[in-house]
């Protein structure tokens, strides 16, 4: 499936300690894990198996062709006597570039146990990443997928949420929340792209570069490099079914076409003349060793945000929803405390 390099929390059981044993798990009995790859029957570690016999798909209907566009998806409920105490604004997670709602695999259950309060909790791939649908008769661009976006807003959940993106998620999430105010209670960013413009290298990747470039990105060693590069612990945290996740979803139809379309678009620009009109309160949170964004926009990117709050997740990289996660749930559990209101 997809997603960014899995990582695991010191303090949570599947990640000091990758399975060496699981409870047997043949998701080929799952429908839900019917439109994955095969390979996903391979994961052996527990939050990885879980999340797989999740992910649903939909056949979501947008202004950007007559089609609907198949969409995976995945999300957990509050228990019932949660949802009788108080029902807030659902969490809604958007992943990373070139990844998937995998990224969130071990942030899941722990959100979904009730720690950032009564809450649902939405994953879902972004038009032309992860396991949703790359069509040929779109453009894949930041406008498209922000409209893709909002339409699984629409008819999934219809109501505000606390909107989550990690990386380039991030910078998807503050576009949204720019251009849907009304539908954002509040931003939670990790090691957010959005500062800096993104890499101009797309606009000049021409046929055949264009092609061996992402072939290159394909290779087993090169996606091994950069999940330890992740990490802060890199050695022990990226695992063979740390790799599996990161690489499942380049085994979906059109992977390396729409991964060349969306680089040549240019990504996302640097949002930074644009944070300052953000309304919704946000938490911006950074592992102090991550060695992919840097942390030295970490503190000007707060600041630039009228009503933001960082926090720092120390002996880690840019992955803290993976490398730590008990710390970002805990981070995220404070900051929707009825208690914590940033205006």
């Amino acid at each position: 499936m997809s997603t960014s390099p899995t990582g695991l929390g010191s303090e949570h059981p599947d990640s000091e300690h990758p399975d060496s044993e699981h409870p047997d798990s043949d998701l080929s009995l799952a429908p839900s894990a019917l439109a994955l790859p095969g390979l996903a029957a391979q994961l052996t570690e527990p939050t990885s198996i879980a999340l797989a016999q999740a992910i649903q798909f939909e056949a979501i209907a947008t202004p950007l062709r007559p089609e609907p566009i198949p969409t995976a998806y995945s999300s957990a409920h509050a228990s019932q006597a949660l949802k009788d105490r108080t029902e807030a604004p659902p969490l809604l997670l958007i992943h990373g570039f070139d990844s998937s709602q995998f990224e969130f695999r071990r942030l899941l259950p722990l959100l979904a146990g009730g720690a950032g309060g009564a809450r649902e909790v939405w994953l879902m791939d972004l038009l032309g990443f992860g396991f949703s649908d790359r069509p040929t008769d779109i453009p894949l661009n930041p406008d498209t997928i922000k409209t893709h976006l909002h339409a699984f807003w629409q008819q999934k959940i219809g109501r505000p949420v606390v909107l989550v993106g990690a990386s380039m998620g991030g910078a998807a999430a503050i576009d949204f929340a720019l251009s849907y105010p009304n539908q954002v209670d509040r931003l939670v960013l990790l090691d957010s792209a959005g500062y800096q413009n993104g890499p101009v290298i797309g606009k000049f990747l021409f046929s055949p570069v264009d092609q061996w470039a992402v072939e290159f990105l394909r290779r087993p060693d090169v996606r091994r490099k950069i999940s330890l590069n992740a990490y802060f612990a890199g050695d022990r945290l990226v695992t063979p079914d740390a790799e599996l996740c990161a690489r499942l979803h380049l085994e979906m139809p059109g992977w390396d076409r729409a991964l060349r379309a969306f680089t040549k678009s240019g990504g996302y620009p640097k949002l930074r003349s644009r944070l300052p009109q953000l309304r919704s309160e946000t938490l911006l949170i950074w592992g102090r060793q991550d060695k992919i964004l840097g942390t030295k926009d970490a503190v000007p990117f707060s600041r630039a945000i009228p009503h933001c709050q960082l926090v720092w997740i120390e002996d880690c990289g840019h992955v803290p929803h993976l490398e730590k996660p008990e710390l970002v749930v805990g981070a995220i559990a404070a900051y929707l405390s009825p208690k914590t209101r940033l205006t």
